[in-house]
């Protein structure tokens, strides 16, 4: 196999758990119509605002060639009636600035109720994307996301700020030609026609191929949004390793496939236009051979007079414009069509986390949490946890010990229902959690990662992010405690300081003292504390040790930690294994037992007194 053929092939399966795949469907008009229903907000002020400005030029240009070719020439210059012919050139000359009026006011609302339609449905579809489980974002990654969010949508664009009053506009300007046309000669209008079946017939075999080469184009897009999100997130690791050349021919593949849906969909899309034409072409030589013919009858004769066949070379001309239009609209609602499918794919997404109606608020938490035998899975090929029973009493302090993929994050996650048990119960004061509001629940309850998150934005405003209403002295107090006060001061701007995404411009021990802080001014019953002090030094560590005897008065508190050094003061002491609780009891009775416990901690000062 070639390189280029291996490297597709490495990142076809790279990309394999994606769920950004086309889906085989006709042309779906009930959720086209879900989509206008965005419009609905405006139906009363831009949208027919748009309309009627839209009808108003419509009207003017299906005036005109009747006036120029039946009055003008039919009977004023036939007539030789110059007077009749100057009101005639004022009269035109004042409809066309009518119908740029209408064009300019057309252009302008169809603008604004665009962007408020799109501005609108990337609003409800952030909102909706936010209110998901975790599992849905287990499944998918930030670039993929990313790309329903703003390509998608952006996409729609189009749609909602001309596409739909054009369409309108092409529909009514079409059928107002046909009639007109019928009613000047019916038989000249039916000898125009004739090519019409063809090319309806032509389109529609087009149709299911451009639609699905625009769903392939948004899936290719989604897949180099990914890569672009993963590449520019792990740089400092590509860069680690030298693997820029790898991932440069990584996304070579990935471009080379995105490049090659859009040349398909476009090379697809551009094949009805120059057929519309070919359509045009027919039916001006029959206007010119037919229409001569009809010239020469004479009206009583069955012909027709020159004024008509003038009328109907105007609007032939007209007649295959909107067409054309059409046919670029239909590629246009192909696009939306795949796009929105994307869209409401994500809408249509419900939380595996449900809410109850009835469901109870906590006004106040006391943090008395049970487990009782509680299984989860998050695969039906792995089992997190089998059967945990767990009491966790108010105000105690426990800690969760074991190696990697033992249990304790999972049971950290069923707490804050972000996950529910496949059996079992997690409660809290009593209630089932999935009994209770998921607010009510987790505004009680703060979590501090290993890795914590900083947002764009100042150490203030990061600090607060978990009680927005506090005031900048409780910031500073909660900072204090925790000992984050002194490095924040000695920055040039204190706490109005920017940090950049993911606070890069921060230690790790000083965006963990960060976290500390806004776990803290949040105010928990209950605190979790997951691999919070992992990535921290021995110098801030100690600092704080000192913060959490504070950080931890009168809470409910959860310590997940590898480096047991600093759980030995929690009152229960869980080790896990394989999903398992093995035993628990205080640092001093585990260690009495001589079990896991005691192997863990043994290992762990063989390893120090190695260093």
């Amino acid at each position: 196999m070639s390189k280029s053929k291996k490297e597709k092939s490495r990142h076809l399966k790279r990309f394999s758990y994606t769920v950004d795949t086309a889906i085989e469907k006709p042309f779906n008009w009930k959720q086209m119509w879900r989509l206008l229903i965005y419009l609905k907000p405006y139906s009363k002020t831009y949208l027919p605002a748009a309309v009627i400005a839209m009808m108003v030029s419509t009207a003017v240009r299906l005036i005109v060639p009747i006036l120029i070719g039946k009055v003008a020439i039919d009977v004023a210059i036939k007539n030789e009636d110059v007077t009749m012919l100057t009101y005639l050139v004022i009269g035109i000359g004042i409809l066309y600035l009518v119908s740029y009026a209408g064009n300019v006011y057309r252009i302008k609302w169809v603008n604004i109720l665009g962007q408020n339609v799109i501005f609108d449905l990337r609003q409800h579809l952030f909102s909706h994307v936010q209110r998901l489980s975790h599992r849905f974002f287990d499944n998918r990654s930030a670039g993929s996301i990313l790309v329903r969010i703003m390509n998608d949508i952006n996409s729609l664009q189009e749609l909602f700020t001309n596409g739909i009053i054009n369409l309108l506009m092409d529909i009514v300007t079409l059928i107002g030609i046909i009639v007109i046309l019928f009613a000047l000669s019916p038989k000249l209008a039916l000898a125009i026609m004739i090519v019409l079946p063809l090319m309806f017939y032509i389109s529609t075999k087009l149709r299911r191929n451009i639609r699905r080469s625009w769903q392939d184009v948004r899936i290719q897009q989604s897949r180099l949004n990914s890569h672009l999100n993963e590449g520019i997130q792990g740089m400092r690791i590509t860069q680690s390793f030298s693997q820029e050349k790898e991932n440069a021919e990584f996304f070579n593949g990935i471009n080379e496939d995105n490049y090659q849906s859009w040349r398909q969909a476009t090379k697809k899309s551009a094949l009805f236009r120059p057929f519309v034409e070919m359509s045009n072409a027919i039916g001006t030589v029959i206007l010119i051979s037919y229409g001569a013919y009809l010239i020469l009858l004479g009206p009583d004769n069955g012909g027709i007079e020159l004024g008509t066949f003038v009328s109907f070379a105007f609007f032939l001309g007209m007649f295959w414009e909107p067409i054309s239009r059409l046919g670029q609209m239909y590629n246009q609602l192909l696009m939306a069509m795949a796009a929105s499918e994307r869209i409401f794919e994500y809408l249509d997404e419900q939380p595996n986390v449900e809410e109850k109606d009835d469901a109870h608020e906590f006004k106040e938490m006391a943090g008395h949490i049970e487990f009782d035998k509680v299984e989860f899975s998050y695969d039906e090929d792995r089992v997190a946890l089998h059967e945990i029973s767990v009491e966790i009493k108010q105000g105690q302090t426990i800690a969760l010990v074991g190696h990697t993929g033992s249990g304790k994050s999972t049971i950290a996650n069923l707490i804050s229902r972000f996950y529910d048990p496949s059996k079992g119960t997690v409660k809290i004061d009593g209630y089932d959690l999935r009994d209770v509001k998921l607010n009510s629940i987790r505004q009680k309850i703060s979590v501090v990662l290993q890795d914590t998150f900083i947002f764009s934005g100042t150490i203030l405003e990061n600090i607060r992010f978990g009680r927005p209403n506090a005031t900048d002295q409780e910031v500073i107090d909660a900072a204090r405690v925790v000992g984050a006060d002194d490095f924040i001061q000695r920055l040039a701007e204190g706490y109005n300081t920017e940090v950049e995404e993911r606070g890069n411009v921060l230690s790790a021990g000083e965006r963990q003292l960060m976290s500390f802080a806004r776990a803290l001014l949040a105010d928990p019953s209950i605190l979790i504390l997951d691999e919070a002090t992992a990535s921290i030094d021995t110098e801030t560590e100690v600092k704080i040790q000192k913060a959490l005897g504070k950080l931890l008065k009168g809470r409910t508190a959860i310590i997940i930690a590898h480096r047991l050094s600093t759980i030995r003061e929690a009152d229960n002491i869980f080790v896990l294994e394989n999903g398992k609780v093995l035993e628990n009891g205080s640092h001093s009775e585990l260690m009495a037992q001589r079990g896991e416990y005691f192997g863990l901690v043994r290992s762990q000062f063989q390893m120090l007194d190695a260093i």
